[in-house]
């Protein structure tokens, strides 16, 4: 495991040796979570508490989602672009955003606030991610557009498989979720 700050305030990418089993044809290993790996690399302190799993079929779209919680992500099967965008007014990198594929070889670390979206590519893709905070269905999560123009995200399925619910629809841009929270 390879972890190294990224471009965002609170993001790190970390990239994973998978390890091929050659007694089992198809098989492999990988370690995705070594917490004084991710502490050499600067992430800070981090207690899982829940463990959550979204599987998606292509075109599904979810977020941007700001949660307070840092997380570990990793897809475990399949392929997603991965959209980090810094929500956080008064952030060092506040409206910059990171994209790239996860797959099984690789990782994120996101820091509490961070927008966080992703479109499954492959037909199956299954999104596992640990937190440090419990959710709550009664908490309001802060959220932004996935579609803002000023965030420009080049999302690569946007045909008629793009799929998201009503609320992440309704989710407003980054400029009116400033404005809100001022």
């Amino acid at each position: 495991m390879v972890v190294t700050p990224g471009p965002l305030a609170g993001l790190f990418l970390v990239d994973l040796e998978v390890r091929p089993d050659a007694e089992r044809p198809g098989a492999s290993f990988r370690e995705v979570f070594r917490d004084e790996t991710l502490r050499a690399a600067g992430v800070p302190p981090f207690t899982p508490v829940q463990w959550n799993v979204s599987e998606s079929a292509a075109g599904t779209l979810r977020g941007f989602h700001a949660e307070p919680w840092n997380k570990l992500v990793h897809v475990a099967a399949g392929r997603v672009f991965a959209a980090i965008a810094d929500i956080r007014q008064g952030s060092a990198t506040a409206g910059a955003v990171w994209t790239g594929e996860l797959h099984r070889g690789n990782a994120l670390f996101i820091g509490a606030g961070l927008g966080n979206g992703f479109q499954a590519l492959s037909d199956v893709a299954v999104y596992a991610y640990l937190v440090d905070r419990h959710w709550s269905p009664d908490a309001d999560y802060p959220s932004v557009a996935w579609n803002d123009p000023d965030l420009a995200i080049a999302w690569p399925i946007t045909d008629t498989r793009l799929a998201m619910s009503a609320k992440d629809r309704a989710n407003p841009t980054l400029r009116e979720y400033w404005g809100r929270s001022a």
